[in-house]
């Protein structure tokens, strides 16, 4: 099968296309044709031997965790799937994985349906940003009428957690560049607070929730916002540690990675289903330019998602 092949960390350039061996699944497997394949900051961050480097382990793999596609085979054991089902995941997470390829192999509880409504190339956007944004919503047990900040609202996590926190009730506040205030208002957010111009802890206050999608220093400032018994949940891994200033002050912090999960991947496929839930994708490129994604993600600038597609004809 063809796949992209890392022989080693470092830049974009260590990401080539190959052929490799076909994978075969074990009990309680499935093989999963790839049809496209989501790329995240975390794929970036790891390919150069940082983020989840040292989980994954030396090169020679495949990156990659986003996919959508089609069950080709089912191990033995294999209940939830059968051939020809469309499914989209995030497996292994954070270990490797390997969904820039023509096929992987994935324990079949780490997927779930494809939202019915949309096609594959915006499914595969949807996994790790999605699960990340339900997972901590989820975590936070964000109700009705509570009072939600996401820092980085118009981002890949943030601009779901937007959509998730309404979706569940809650009053919703973004931060997020002036050009971007249209688009997070168009997810449902009750205001937007441009941090370029405004010190968000001048422009908000008493908030159950803030979901810290930027951290450094807005880690710490934004206890600020906090009203006393609240709740911030840091996504970004390093930088201060805001827990012992929390306690201090009656506040309570939460740390969060996000885990393959086909419960929570089912939820987000109902949502997306309802029309409750969008995922924006910024472009598609064919699997070959998997290196070309990269460069183009780490220059920044992208409001979306950029997919890549791995099977035209099934893409669509």
């Amino acid at each position: 099968m063809r796949a992209i092949q890392q022989e080693s960390y470092g830049g974009p350039e260590v990401l080539r296309l190959a052929e490799v061996a076909r994978p075969q699944p074990i009990p309680t497997e499935v093989l999963v044709r790839v049809v496209a394949a989501g790329v995240n900051p975390i794929d970036g961050k790891t390919r150069a031997g940082g983020g989840f480097a040292p989980v994954v382990g030396p090169p020679p793999f495949i990156p990659g965790w986003d996919l959508s596609g089609v069950v080709a085979e089912t191990g033995y054991g294999v209940t939830r799937f059968r051939p020809g089902d469309e499914v989209y995941g995030l497996p292994s997470f954070p270990r490797r994985a390997g969904t820039y390829a023509e096929y992987i192999a994935v324990p079949a509880r780490q997927l779930a349906h494809k939202p019915a409504t949309v096609g594959h190339v915006v499914a595969a956007a949807l996994p790790l940003v999605g699960l990340t944004a339900w997972q901590l919503v989820e975590a936070a047990e964000v109700r009705p009428g509570q009072r939600v900040l996401v820092h980085a609202a118009a981002g890949g996590v943030g601009h779901l957690a937007v959509q998730i926190a309404k979706a569940r009730g809650a009053y919703v506040i973004g931060t997020a560049r002036a050009e971007r205030h249209m688009f997070v208002r168009s997810l449902g957010a009750d205001e937007v607070v441009d941090y370029t111009t405004t010190r968000f802890e001048d422009a908000v206050r008493d908030i159950d929730v803030v979901v810290d999608l930027v951290g450094g220093e807005t880690r710490l400032r934004s206890l600020d916002v906090l009203r006393p018994g609240g709740l911030l949940i840091p996504v970004p891994r390093g930088g201060p540690d805001p827990t012992g200033p929390a306690t201090e002050r009656g506040l309570r912090v939460m740390p969060i990675i996000v885990e393959p999960d086909h419960v929570g991947l089912t939820e987000l496929a109902a949502l997306v289903d309802a029309g409750a839930l969008r995922v924006t994708v910024s472009s598609t490129r064919p699997l070959a330019e998997a290196a070309d994604v990269h460069r183009a993600m780490e220059a920044g600038g992208a409001t979306g998602k950029t997919v890549l597609v791995v099977d035209e004809k099934l893409a669509g």
